[in-house]
């Protein structure tokens, strides 16, 4: 195949247009060869080049024949998966045990072990499953959602000395599938490894980097693939996608569409799928059902009111179906659509997926129209998306939409506002949601360990990084926080029933004796005056336009550096207004951003149960830390040690980089203003971040699988002004607009290398003070404040006797009698200095 300079591709003699990703950015994919049927399964046959905005891989592989973004003929689907098992045979004989990646390969990696009858299927999952026990998992470095879980039932079924098969859909590098070769291994070694993928499309270098991991394991790896290639990558890709317009997701039609419900038939002792292991002893008991399922799902179908042209030259139903099958749950709704085209139902097949991809109305390029919906399941926050979902051959009839789901998914979410069937029916098409119940794990594995089948399910699950045994969930408002619940998910542990608080210079005397540590305890919330409530009412009035551009700004550079996949994680507490207020101006930009509150503590560093619970959920590499402001800098560096301690005890790799509203102390890169300005949220405690305190970590309440703890004052509910400060910001969103996109380019060609002044600032203040330590001293308007409300201050140091930014800081130290002492060349525009209660 060749290329030309008018954009044709020529291909055995015929002249071609070339794909639009190729004409127009000169995204290419070159064949190498065909390894199943010759000639008949060439690189172009199998995927289409497309594109995604991700500031680390700009392009996509769709697949013609996998059934994921396309819709597919769901034979042509099965056959691409039969030809993969019969090259996999091959290579290796006798009894094996075949594992599928999520998500994409859950349903290719069930074909294949369909077609080779292997005796145990089992494939990798990134949902939580309360009833089932995590056996293991592996990290997979360049995916959007990375963390892979192991949940067979029972353990035994997987912890044997077969050899393994891994299916994929395709190998870019290799480097994911080695990454799991060795993290599988190093858990339950095996003899021989075959690595099994539609397209190939690594380098000489990267196969070379198999044949040393082979060596260093002393094991064999196979590889076998339909057809291999080469991807042509341009150097300026990710810059080309991300200059693209903004793609036009959700279409709208005039007409909303219909939308029907059914439940369809399943035994509860059958897999409906690999997630918790299928036997190859399975396999006569799930023909049956999906027979049965087959059956009844034909029936509803043609009995359905609004069907009036039954008997059309459309076939039996009178109108095609695309079978849309969710995220993992693949091959079962794949073997449904094969059994309707089987009845005379013209059909086609693909799923929904979490991963976002670059959508564009252009001839040439196969993601014409996509869909971003609410995530049905329980628990989680990211979007899902759904691309096509269209008859693809012109001149047929409008399609039915056949969402096929498990119960799982079969929530409120599914069907409200923003859900997958209120964005389908928007968009026109008639939708029609089954629902399938699984088979219970814990069923599954009493009924196989009772057969002698697996041995016992005591097997002790393995911790180690994003896999864990305990999976406690998110805290939302109303029942924690005064937030809403889309707001912010709180991951922290309720401890409001517990008396924490202790008395201000009692708590102070302990924490600087050694003998408590600050997370230990609680201060008693202060409640200002009527006076300072006033002031901070005038201080929200004159700053919420100044925030509002802070936030706008920080929150752009984030998108333009990070991309639009991503998850805001604030600091709890400061940091968690700041998570609320970018979560809202992205929406307003179109952007579905999941925010997430988690516990961090100088000296303890970050909650490892929440990094946990993030790095099963989503990207890590999406992961955004967000906090308030920067004082020295003492959180930035607690933030990016405690990252690297995750990590080298095992956990996903997160991006340590903190984004903060304000940066006085230039510590960080990503930030709203450097200028210490007063945030209104920095005036007062719970009141102002949704009634929650600040957080605890004490070992008498908090569990090595508990998240961080905190208390949620419901007894402030009157003085609570959480709303009112976030709201007022946002009502001056539409005011900053204007001169935002200026400000983000001013800083991004700034040189923002943090050169920690701030910290010298504070050096040089403790030493002229005889302060012991600088952890009393508290630099800049957000820390002073905090120093005034929770601390035992000693005194408060200011640049301007007179300046507004601290008028509020000088109403507290009146009240609390704390002098007030003004240092003209101080770099903050105010200091706290916490006073050394061993000094009397």
């Amino acid at each position: 195949m060749s290329s030309g300079s008018d954009g044709t591709v020529a291909a055995e003699g015929v002249l071609t247009v070339a794909p639009w990703a190729t004409r127009e950015l000169g995204l290419g994919l070159r064949h190498g060869n065909s390894y199943a049927l010759p000639g008949e399964w060439r690189i172009a046959e199998l995927i289409e080049p497309g594109l995604r905005r991700n500031p680390r891989r700009g392009h996509l592989l769709v697949s013609t024949v996998l059934g994921k973004h396309l819709p597919t003929d769901p034979h042509r689907v099965i056959e691409a998966g039969n030809h993969l098992g019969d090259l996999v045979r091959e290579r290796i004989d006798g009894p094996v045990i075949v594992l599928g990646f999520a998500e994409t390969a859950t349903g290719l990696g069930h074909c294949v072990a369909a077609r080779i009858q292997a005796q145990c299927y089992l494939h990798s999952t990134r949902r939580t499953v309360p009833t089932a026990e995590v056996l293991t998992g592996f990290e997979e470095g360049h995916s959007h959602a990375t963390s892979h879980m192991l949940q067979p039932a029972p353990a035994g079924i997987f912890r044997n000395k077969l050899p393994m098969v891994l299916v994929d859909d395709e190998i870019s590098t290799g480097a994911t599938a080695l990454d799991a070769i060795r993290a599988l291994h190093a858990f339950n070694p095996r003899p021989h490894y075959v690595l099994a993928s539609l397209v190939d499309m690594r380098t000489t270098a990267d196969r070379s980097a198999f044949d040393a991991a082979a060596r260093d394991l002393g094991v064999r790896i196979d590889t076998v693939c339909l057809a291999s290639g080469e991807t042509l990558l341009p150097v300026d890709l990710v810059d080309s996608v991300a200059a693209l317009p903004d793609p036009q997701l959700n279409p709208v039609a005039s007409r909303r569409g219909r939308v029907a419900r059914m439940a369809l038939p399943w035994p509860e002792t059958v897999p409906e799928g690999g997630r918790h292991g299928i036997l190859n002893s399975d396999v006569a008991e799930f023909e049956a059902a999906v027979a049965a399922a087959a059956t009844t799902l034909r029936d509803e179908l043609r009995a359905l009111a609004w069907e009036t042209d039954a008997g059309s030259a459309d076939g039996p139903l009178g109108r095609p179906v695309v079978v849309l099958a969710h995220e993992e749950f693949m091959y079962l709704p794949l073997r449904l659509a094969a059994a309707l085209a089987d009845g005379g139902i013209p059909t086609r097949y693909q799923t929904t997926t979490r991963s976002p991809a670059y959508v564009l109305d252009e001839p040439g390029y196969p993601l014409r129209r996509g869909f971003r919906f609410l995530a049905p399941e329980s628990g989680e926050e990211s979007s899902r998306y759904l691309y096509n979902a269209h008859w693809p051959e012109p001149g047929a009839a409008e399609p039915i939409l056949l969402v096929i789901a498990d119960e799982p998914a079969d929530t409120d979410r599914l069907a409200d506002a923003g859900g997958l069937l209120d964005v389908l029916t928007a968009s026109g098409a008639d939708v029609v949601a089954a629902v399938l119940r699984g088979a219970d794990p814990r069923r599954l594995a009493a009924v196989r360990t009772a057969a002698g089948v697996g041995g016992s399910n005591t097997v002790p699950t393995i911790e180690s990084g994003a896999v864990a045994s305990a999976h406690p969930s998110p805290l939302r408002g109303p029942e924690f926080g005064s937030y809403a619940p889309d707001e912010v998910a709180w991951l922290l542990k309720d401890l409001s029933a517990v008396d924490l608080e202790a008395d201000v210079a009692e708590r102070e005397r302990r924490i600087q004796s050694g003998v408590a540590h600050y997370a230990e305890s609680l201060p008693v919330e202060y409640q200002p005056d009527a006076a300072y409530r006033e002031l901070f009412d005038k201080v929200l009035a004159e700053s919420a336009e100044r925030l509002a551009s802070a936030v706008a700004t920080v929150s752009e550079l984030v998108v333009a550096e990070r991309g639009e996949n991503i998850v805001l994680v604030s600091l709890a507490r400061a940091g968690t207004p700041v998570g609320v207020l970018m979560r809202r101006w992205m929406r307003t930009r179109g952007l579905e951003v999941p925010h997430y509150a988690v516990s961090i503590v100088r000296d303890r560093g970050i909650d490892s149960v929440a990094l946990d619970y993030l790095a099963r959920h989503h990207d890590p590499a999406s992961i955004v830390f967000v906090d308030g402001w920067t004082g020295k800098g003492a959180i930035t560096r607690e933030l990016s040690e405690a990252l690297d301690a995750y990590h080298a005890a095992g956990g996903a790799r997160f991006n340590d980089e903190l984004v903060v509203l304000a940066d006085p102390g230039s510590c960080v890169r990503t930030f709203g203003t450097r200028d210490d300005f007063l945030i209104a949220s920095a005036c007062l405690n719970s009141t102002v971040s949704g009634l929650v305190s600040r957080t605890v970590l004490n070992d008498d309440l908090i569990g090595p699988h508990d998240f961080h703890g905190a208390k949620f004052y419901r007894e402030l509910a009157g003085e609570d002004v959480s709303a009112r400060l976030v709201d007022a910001v946002s009502a001056q969103f539409d005011t900053v607009r204007p001169w935002i996109a200026a400000q983000v380019d001013a800083i991004r060609r700034s040189d923002r290398t943090p050169d920690w002044a701030g910290w010298a600032s504070v050096e040089k203040v403790r030493a002229e003070y005889g302060i012991s330590s600088v952890n009393f001293v508290k630099p800049g308007v957000g820390e002073t404040t905090r120093v005034l409300l929770r601390r035992l201050p000693w005194r408060v140091l200011v640049r301007d006797a007179d300046a507004p930014e601290h008028a509020h800081i000088r109403m507290l130290a009146a009240a609390r009698d704390v002098p007030v002492e003004v240092v003209p060349d101080l770099a903050y525009a105010c200091m706290g200095l916490i006073k050394d209660v061993s000094e009397g």
